[in-house]
């Protein structure tokens, strides 16, 4: 999803600061944006460490001149019961799906405070609404935290013009559900449970990702954009 907001925002005329642990397909997107035209620069980001986002914010702003938006996109998923979960992942989880979106956050905030305003976008989950019983609840609590922190954010920086919203993709078709959709049984429970009856695409989330960012939506702050082909409407 993080790939489909990037080549959108750039193809909308942005420009594009992205990180990830993942080198080689950073680079070689910020290769196909500036080839084509586009303006992005790739930072090498591990989402758990405060000095890294801090790297990474100095480094947009160095490049760019200011930040306007931040899209919180990282994210892992788990498995497994209650009982059956050890505290290791349970730290993990929510260190990159919460803790994660917390640090980026809060190094992005002086850079919009600078610049007079700006628009964090946070990618939950539905499953940051609603409960389900196969998807660990680490992943879910990780997203419900988001949820939350997001609406924190809103309401305490909205007199500096800075937006804060979440954005609650259904299941997506990218790597991180490819196991899921591989096997049949759990790929009919999922579609079972989607009233359009398929999987999301990555560009479904990023254009509602866009339009958070704009200023399509300079009225709202502290929502929820549900992307989940009606899954959180039954």
């Amino acid at each position: 999803m993080g790939a489909a907001e990037v080549r959108l925002f750039s193809a909308e005329g942005a420009s594009v600061a992205f990180g990830d642990v993942l080198e080689e397909d950073g680079r070689a997107l910020e290769a196909e944006i500036v080839e084509g035209g586009g303006r992005a620069l790739f930072l090498s980001l591990d989402v758990t460490s405060a000095e890294q986002w801090q790297a990474a914010i100095d480094a947009t702003v160095a490049r760019f001149g200011k930040l306007d938006i931040l899209v919180n996109n990282a994210g892992v998923r788990g498995a497994g019961l209650v009982e059956d979960i050890s505290e290791e992942e349970w730290d993990r989880v929510l260190d990159i799906n919460a803790k994660g979106t917390f640090l980026g956050t809060k190094a992005a905030l002086p850079a919009m405070r600078r610049n007079g305003g700006g628009s964090i976008i946070n990618i939950s989950s539905q499953l940051g609404i609603v409960g389900v019983d196969n998807s660990g609840p680490q992943y879910q609590a990780s997203k419900g935290a988001v949820r939350i922190f997001t609406k924190a954010t809103a309401i305490q920086y909205a007199r500096e013009g800075i937006r804060a919203n979440s954005v609650h993709p259904g299941p997506i078709a990218t790597p991180m559900t490819e196991d899921g959709r591989s096997d049949a049984d759990r790929y009919r429970t999922t579609i079972s449970r989607i009233p359009l009856g398929r999987y999301g695409e990555p560009e479904d989330v990023a254009l509602g990702v866009l339009f958070l960012a704009s200023d399509e939506s300079s009225f709202m702050t502290g929502s929820e954009l549900v992307i989940d082909g009606g899954w959180t409407a039954q």
